[in-house]
């Protein structure tokens, strides 16, 4: 009896094989060799327990299963994903996805130089900052302002810079969790100031704030509850009513706005998220806020405010460990240019699309996508309805608008199993389920991808 080990090719004759010489030529000879060991090693394993499959000692058939490891081992982690939640900004999938004139303008500062610090007409050096401080200037109505990763850290820095070793006096009713665990009074505490607890959960008012004012104050500071409300028997300050006392105390009012509303969301039936440049004109000193939220661009948080405190900050030495790169800075530049031309220009924002586009559209393509689905394969069943999607990341949590999905269901199939389909197959897609059903929402789903999302829903009921 022969011994079927024998027929196992070498490392060296896969490598040989036309499948992985091709792989060679855009991968390294080592990864490519790892690749042929591993599977001649498993081959090896079925074979001595037994499992004598056809193609198991095969050259060619061992050639194309390491062609295809190392294609599955490459792929990109991060990978595009259709959103069909029905949650605008949603954290997991990146919150909001920028313009397109966002997205080029990150990828032409990626592949080439660009003058980051650099004044082109003396030659000399420049502040990268200054790429965004005058859109700020103008959008806002602000002195100056300048850009770090994130709100967060534009917290931190703002507290450090103006406020390290000295009280600042926040609500109880603000001492919010920012999501991942990160809670107003650790971020505080990282910043070197120290926490000033004024009033109740629900109730705050000014006279509390005024009675808790000691010569160790630096500021007052008001962070939006945006990803919770109080209801009921509540009570806070006004923004003007804390800017007077801060006023007569000498201290800073700095306003941490959360998700940066550069627009009136109220014209979507959407409303109480505050808006930078109304805290300036009430007279705040700086206001805090992100630029992947409700401005609709990359990862950033903004400080814009009084030009001799946005000095301090960017002097302080954590601004270098804060600071952004060129593709994020270019991105956030052309989301501006977007919010200055105004009108049409504004419906550039994929947020702003998604937020706007009437429900009778939504409601042609649900019933446009539930029929070619139940045309695809008599085991589907597709129904398209009305239903509610979210603002979601963080902003105008308890305020739903009108959306239209289909409801899917594969004959012998599992919501869960369906939903994992079509998660794993290209194009990947992020359904909702819920109370027992897949949907598919069209709120979040842009106009571009109505046919990748058609050719995926077809692939999650082919796949068996």
């Amino acid at each position: 009896m022969s011994n079927p080990l024998r027929s196992l090719p070498s490392v060296h004759d896969l490598l040989e094989t036309p499948a992985l010489r091709e792989v060679l030529l855009s991968h390294g000879q080592d990864r490519v060799a790892a690749a042929a060991r591993a599977v001649i090693a498993e081959s090896r394993r079925q074979l001595l327990a037994g499992n004598s499959a056809a193609g198991q000692a095969e050259i060619g058939v061992l050639a194309q299963r390491a062609a295809e490891q190392l294609a599955t081992e490459l792929q990109p982690r991060l990978r595009e994903v259709i959103n069909a939640t029905g949650v605008i900004l949603h954290t997991n999938l990146g919150r909001a996805p920028m313009a397109e004139e966002a997205a080029n303008a990150a990828q032409s500062a990626a592949r080439g130089y660009l003058n980051l610090e650099l004044d082109l007409e003396t030659g000399s050096r420049s502040n990268r900052q200054d790429a965004v401080r005058g859109w700020l200037r103008q959008l806002l109505g602000a002195e100056s302002g300048t850009v770090v990763n994130n709100n967060a850290a534009a917290t931190v820095l703002t507290l450090r810079a103006l406020a390290r070793d000295r009280e600042v006096l926040v609500s109880r009713g603000e001492l919010v969790e920012i999501g991942g665990s990160f809670r107003i009074p650790e971020i505080m505490a990282v910043s070197g100031a120290r926490l000033r607890e004024v009033g109740t959960t629900n109730i705050t008012r000014i006279s509390d704030f005024a009675a808790a004012i000691t010569a160790e104050a630096a500021a007052l500071l008001r962070v939006h509850t945006s990803n919770y409300r109080v209801i009921g028997h509540a009570e806070t300050p006004t923004l003007a009513e804390r800017v007077r006392l801060a006023r007569q105390h000498g201290l800073l009012m700095i306003d941490d706005v959360g998700s940066g509303a550069l627009l009136d969301f109220q014209t979507w039936g959407l409303s109480g998220e505050p808006q930078p440049r109304e805290s300036l004109a009430a007279g705040a000193d700086l206001v805090l806020f992100s630029g992947d939220k409700l401005l609709g661009g990359p990862q950033c948080g903004l400080i814009a405010g009084r030009a001799e405190l946005i000095s301090r900050i960017e002097r302080d030495p954590l601004m270098r460990a804060f600071r952004v790169d060129k593709m994020t800075l270019a991105a956030l530049e052309a989301t501006l240019r977007i919010y200055a031309a105004g009108g049409p220009a504004l419906s550039r924002l994929p947020l702003v699309q998604m937020v706007q586009t009437p429900l009778a559209v939504l409601q042609a393509r649900a019933e446009w996508l539930a029929d070619a689905l139940r045309t695809y394969s008599h085991v589907v069943s597709a129904e398209a309805k009305q239903d509610v999607a979210f603002m979601g990341g963080g902003s105008l949590p308890s305020q739903s608008m009108p959306t239209w999905v289909v409801a899917v269901k594969v004959s012998g199939v599992s919501e869960s199993e369906l939903a994992r389909r079509l998660r794993t197959r290209r194009p990947e897609v992020m359904p909702r389920v819920q109370e027992g059903q897949l949907l598919l929402d069209l709120r979040t789903v842009m106009e571009s991808q109505l046919e990748s999302l058609r050719q995926a829903c077809y692939a999650a009921v082919a796949a068996g």
